[in-house]
């Protein structure tokens, strides 16, 4: 039966409590719109219930989500009596005389929800206990709890936009695969322009005589990092997070609502962190991004030169028959914005990890004042689970800086290309030869960035080490085992092009940081023995 273009269903009348006969209707789907098709439009959800709720005319307040969420899970919440009239009005398809019978329907069954829940207390209470219980010992979802007032508008047209929660549902929203093909999508793309504008694989002559590559393709921080690790890092950060978010909280909650309650207290810590995000975006976008961008290509384009090494972005300066100027400066801008966008996603993931692992001090710090002793075994086994997932984040996080400061040294090296660069170091070492410097002074500020991001990405590991390695003997040797692949990695990348066979020490580096990500039983030897 259909009126006003919904579906209408007669209230049963069937003695059913609240919880019965909610289910039942948003099944049916009672009260909602037909399709393009003429057919309903299928049962209920509680966001779709909420929008409907919410579009009411009279209805100022709207409802939360939550509270909506709440109706359709088996606890002992009921409804308010103000939402039974919002409820009414949905399910009777905005007629006065099917909304008055479905609001009276829904009051009894609340009644009746309620007599049934005080029975259940009162058959598992003592005598005694039963001498003190109150009709309103059953919770409902009292708003007012949210008190409606004329000029209120709805709670979820109140939640204004945070920096801090639009980064976290990049990583937490959707599917796990969307930021990961963002980011390399868009190194494929500009992979493709620089094909197109004609230096993606070009060589020029520098002033001593020195044939360069300084290819788009052969620039390992512009093709390999964004196509190859910052994804891996991304999708390290995903899966620890939805881990940590829909399972490793979860274990150390014991209340009906748990979820809810865990969503809610997640999201103030993140929120607790709106400062560090709106620092991080500054310093990414505005310094790294514009600033960097003016500095290393816009002005030494319109000028013709500056003490920065060529590269495919200032190609134009020494081979103008390649590519124009105009051309270099709309190409560099477009993949300087695409990398600034890019390294403050990549610190809002070290962010989240500081979360997470602030989180679970936070939660621990809970239960030993409370006396949980049950979470111990939960706690070991986070532990161990968010330490492997940040040890792997840092590997990632220093091969991304080691990728940019071995790129920036090979520029102002006498090296043909990069290969060439790291063979010519190595035969050198074993020929016992000192390198051929040249006369050029090259300022290099990658280094420098480069360097922040090591640094950024060792801090947040160390703060998960002392953190995390509290409980439990096992956890430390697994700790240190981490920590000695850390500093090796990391020595190696202090160490590029610091003296002759250098690139052995890179070899070092990166079969070690190899072993940390795929070996998936580090620390879980010590973990048995104990």
């Amino acid at each position: 039966m259909f009126q006003n273009g919904k579906l209408f269903l007669s209230p049963p009348n069937d003695g059913s409590d609240w919880k019965e006969l909610f289910a039942k209707a948003a099944a049916v789907g009672a009260g909602r719109p037909l399709g393009d098709d003429g057919f309903p439009s299928g049962p209920w959800t509680p966001e779709s219930l909420t929008e409907a709720i919410s579009q009411l005319d009279s209805n100022r307040a709207g409802v939360d989500l939550r509270t909506v969420q709440l109706w359709f899970q088996d606890n002992d919440r009921g409804i308010s009596a103000n939402n039974i009239r919002w409820l009414a009005r949905v399910f009777g398809c905005d007629d006065p005389g099917a909304t008055s019978a479905w609001q009276v329907e829904l009051s009894s069954a609340q009644g009746r929800l309620l007599t049934k829940r005080r029975e259940a207390k009162r058959a598992e209470s003592s005598p005694e206990q039963d001498t003190f219980e109150r009709p309103g010992d059953v919770e409902i979802d009292d708003e007012a709890d949210a008190k409606v007032t004329p000029d209120a508008e709805p709670t979820r047209k109140k939640r204004s936009w945070s920096l801090a929660r639009g980064s976290e549902s990049f990583y937490s929203n959707g599917s796990p695969l969307n930021l990961p093909a963002f980011v390399f999508a868009g190194a494929s793309a500009l992979g493709f322009l620089s094909y197109i504008l004609g230096i993606h694989d070009d060589v020029y002559v520098r002033g001593d005589n020195v044939s360069k590559q300084v290819g788009f393709l052969w620039a390992p921080n512009w093709t390999f990092l964004f196509m190859v690790l910052l994804p891996l890092f991304f999708v390290l950060v995903i899966e620890l997070l939805a881990y940590w978010k829909m399972e490793g909280r979860l274990k150390l909650s014991t209340a009906d609502d748990d979820k809810w309650k865990s969503d809610a207290a997640w999201e103030r810590n993140v929120q607790a962190s709106s400062s560090s995000y709106w620092a991080v975006f500054i310093i990414c976008i505005l310094f790294a991004g514009i600033f960097q961008w003016i500095g290393v290509c816009l002005i030494p384009l319109l000028k013709g030169g500056a003490d920065y090494a060529t590269s495919w972005g200032t190609l134009a300066i020494v081979r103008p028959d390649l590519i124009s100027v105009p051309a270099s400066i709309a190409f560099t801008a477009l993949a300087y914005l695409y990398m600034c966008v890019c390294f403050f996603l990549f610190f809002a993931g070290l962010i989240l990890l500081h979360t997470i692992i602030h989180d679970l001090r936070k939660i621990d710090a809970e239960a030993k004042l409370l006396g949980r002793d049950t979470y111990r075994g939960e706690l070991h086994e986070l532990r161990f689970r968010l330490l492997r997932g940040v040890f792997r984040c840092t590997i990632v996080g220093i091969l991304v800086a080691l990728c940019m400061k071995a790129q920036s040294a090979y520029l102002t090296s006498n090296a043909r290309d990069i290969v060439a660069w790291l063979s010519d170091d190595m035969k050198l070492a074993l020929a016992g030869r000192e390198a051929v410097g040249n006369a050029f002074h090259y300022r290099m500020p990658t280094h420098y960035s480069s360097l922040l991001l090591a640094v950024s990405t060792i801090v947040v590991f160390l703060y998960g080490s002392m953190c995390l390695r509290g409980v439990g003997t096992w956890l430390h040797p697994a700790v240190w085992k981490m920590s000695a692949i850390v500093a090796t990695v990391f020595a190696s990348y202090l160490l590029v092009d610091a003296f002759v066979g250098s690139s052995f020490v890179l070899c070092v580096g990166l079969l070690a940081s190899v072993y940390g990500l795929v070996h998936p039983g580090l620390g879980r030897q010590s973990r048995k023995q104990s």
